[in-house]
C-alpha cells in the first residue's frame, strides 16, 4: 500500500460531503492506493492529459460514478505516496478545473512529499 496525503484543500473538500459519501471516497482511495499506477504498469490508475482548457499531464483521477465524485491526485513514485489534490462533485470538468488551479498555486510540489 502507498502512503496517501492530502494537501490541506483536499482534505477540506471532504470534509465537506456526506459522512456516508466520505466512507466510500475513503474506501476507493485506499482500494487505488495499493497500486495508484497507470493501468499499463498494472495499477488502477487513470492518467489525466490535457482535459478542457486544463493541462494535468502528470495527475491521476478516481471516478465514483454512483455518487458523483471525482478524486485528482499525483504520485510521488520513489517514496511510494499517493497526493490527493481535489476531491470534488464531478460535472463540467469542475474537478480538473481546481486541480489546475492548485497546480498552479503548489507548481512541482504537488510530486513531492510536503503534505
Amino acid at each position: 500500500m502507498w502512503r496517501i496525503k492530502f494537501c490541506p484543500e483536499a482534505k477540506n473538500d471532504l470534509k465537506k460531503l456526506d459522512q456516508s459519501i466520505i466512507k466510500i471516497v475513503l474506501a476507493g482511495i485506499k482500494k487505488v492506493s495499493a497500486n495508484p499506477l497507470p493501468k499499463q504498469e498494472g495499477g488502477f490508475g487513470k492518467p489525466l492529459g490535457n482535459v478542457g482548457d486544463t493541462n494535468l499531464t502528470g495527475f491521476f483521477k478516481i471516478k465514483y460514478k454512483g455518487i458523483g465524485i471525482r478524486v485528482v491526485y499525483t504520485i510521488i513514485r520513489k517514496a511510494e505516496i499517493m497526493n490527493i489534490i481535489v476531491v470534488s462533485i464531478r460535472g463540467k470538468n469542475k474537478s480538473y478545473k481546481i486541480a489546475q488551479n492548485r497546480k498552479d498555486q503548489y507548481g512541482k510540489d504537488l510530486f513531492k512529499d510536503i503534505f
